[in-house]
């Protein structure tokens, strides 16, 4: 079997991204032998699943693949850098190598330093001991001390000098490093080449196709949405990371929500025993109820706290770039756009007091892009620029579409509540009266006109038994309400002045029977 003694480039042509990883496809144009041959192909990424390699040939040449396998080599990177790095990499190691030379001439001077310090000790010693005797070598014992003290001032000169130059190659050396992360990738110790041994009826063309699967890539869904007065343009985009350790050039790229990694398989089904048992008279006698919270949706799966990953609608959704593509492995965010479209929205603003006192401006429009919008992150932009980021939910083709573009700092709601409980006579039936007072305020320049529509939304509880009733007093609020639907959201339409103030009141009646506990 003959070997080719070059490895052939296999370059990447076409790449699928999901959720927490990546199938690559490659394409190469192949001059086959007769007979059986192995071929070398790459260097590849190391981090190539060897399990999900795929290797065919094109139907037109008579030839078949025996077998693919990916094989790996460990080259350690040397010490020093090599002849034909770049300059850079190469001014690192000088860098280096001056700072271990002058923290090595830094040691020896505070060593001298010291050992000189030790020496005008002695000398001084010396002196006290021989004036004690009766000594008197004046001129010996000055010229002794000059030179000592000369020779500690020009070490200690020495040393401010070398450690000014290490601070100072301390900085240079982080702005270097530095400068390497960011340009420069590392070179890769592991490289990995494919071999393929091919049998081939008659020398000629043909083409290899080769797919696998490659952890360390993923995308999520960014979106950008420009508000310009009536008009409202609507881009989606994909941001892509990618660390395989090999760049995506001009490739086609797929984006797709299959979890690949989860197990299909049926859910197990346990024993649920169900039992029947009489009340007792206590139990027939009362009705215990309590009060919960729901959220209501309008559209879209019910989001789980805590799960990572792409919210699809339960659906595998598949969107391609319109264009080819290249993402360098840096593992930096890389932007793709997608679709765009523009269209005329409808804008309200609009307040819920019991979550936030902030009035909003929420924009609806339907989803026009011809895919499903995923849930993620909105750059919002206004006529005057960048105005915040906010969140998109799951949208459906066609489907309507809430975007909130911030509150106006404007307007303010206060939110006052009172609550009396009354037992009626005979029936001992207990009624609770609520009542909520929203304060609306408009703070406006005085160049400021026009009437500004503010949608107001309540709750009242909606009752899931008979033993307890709930009624809105319509003749008790003011304004009374412009609607409520059947999850019990009361809403106002409240056309606000410049500086204008406004009161809005909302009365209702929870009524329970006697035998009604916990409410």
């Amino acid at each position: 079997m003959s070997t080719t003694p070059e490895p052939i480039a296999l370059p990447v042509t076409a790449v699928t991204c999901l959720e927490d990883r990546a199938h690559v496809e490659r394409a190469v144009e192949l001059e086959l032998e007769a007979g059986t041959q192995r071929l070398r192909l790459g260097p590849v990424s190391a981090l190539a699943v060897d399990r999900t390699l795929h290797a065919e040939l094109t139907a037109e040449h008579p030839a078949t693949v025996l077998d693919a396998r990916i094989v790996r080599s460990w080259t350690p990177r040397a010490p020093r850098p090599a002849e034909d790095d770049s300059a850079l990499r190469h001014r690192v190691a000088a860098l280096e190598d001056e700072r271990l030379t002058l923290g090595r001439r830094r040691d020896r001077l505070r060593a001298r330093l010291d050992l000189l310090g030790r020496l005008a000790a002695d000398l001084l010693r010396e002196i006290g001991e021989g004036a004690g005797f009766g000594e008197a070598e004046q001129a010996r014992w000055t010229r002794e001390l000059d030179r000592v003290d000369d020779e500690r001032h020009s070490c200690g000169e020495q040393l401010r000098i070398t450690e000014a130059r290490l601070t100072r190659l301390a900085a240079e050396l982080s702005e270097a490093e530095l400068a390497v992360r960011l340009a420069e990738a590392e070179p890769a110790e592991l490289v990995a080449h494919i071999e393929v041994a091919v049998e081939a009826a008659a020398a000629g063309p043909a083409e290899l196709r080769l797919s696998h699967l490659t952890p360390c890539a993923l995308w999520r869904p960014a979106y950008r949405a420009v508000l310009d007065g009536e008009s409202l343009t609507f881009d989606s985009e994909a941001v892509v990371w990618q660390r395989t350790g090999e760049d995506w050039s001009d490739v086609k790229l797929t984006l797709s929500t299959a979890r690949t990694a989860q197990a299909a398989e049926p859910p197990r089904l346990d024993e649920d025993r169900l039992t029947l048992e009489d009340r007792s008279p206590e139990d027939r006698r009362t009705v215990h109820v309590e009060l919960r919270e729901e959220d209501v949706a309008d559209l879209g799966p019910v989001p789980v706290l805590g799960l990572p990953g792409v919210d699809d609608g339960g659906e595998v959704r598949v969107l391609h770039a319109p264009a080819r593509i290249s993402v360098p492995s840096d593992g930096r965010a890389h932007r793709i756009p997608l679709s765009s479209f523009i269209t005329r929205p409808s804008s309200e603003y609009t307040c819920s007091p019991e979550l936030s006192p902030l009035v909003s401006q929420v924009v609806r429009f339907d989803n026009v892009s011809g895919h499903a919008l995923l849930a993620g992150p909105v750059d919002l932009v206004r006529a005057g620029g960048f105005s915040g980021r906010g969140t998109l939910d799951f949208a459906a083709p066609g489907a309507p579409v809430d975007l909130a573009f911030g509150s106006r700092d404007d307007h303010r709601v206060l939110r006052q509540t009172e609550e009396t409980r009354d037992t009626a006579g005979i029936t001992q039936r207990t009624v609770v009266t609520r009542t909520v007072r929203l304060h609306l305020s408009r703070f406006s320049a005085p160049a400021e006109d026009g009437d500004t529509v503010i949608a107001l939304r309540e709750r009242i509880p909606v009752s899931e038994v008979s033993a307890v009733e709930v009624r809105l007093r319509k003749e008790a609020c003011s304004p009374a309400p412009q609607a409520i639907d059947a999850d019990g959201i009361v809403r106002w339409n409240i056309p606000l002045p410049p500086g204008g103030r406004r009161t809005v009141t909302l009365v209702y009646e929870v009524t329970a029977n006697s035998k009604v506990t916990g409410l």
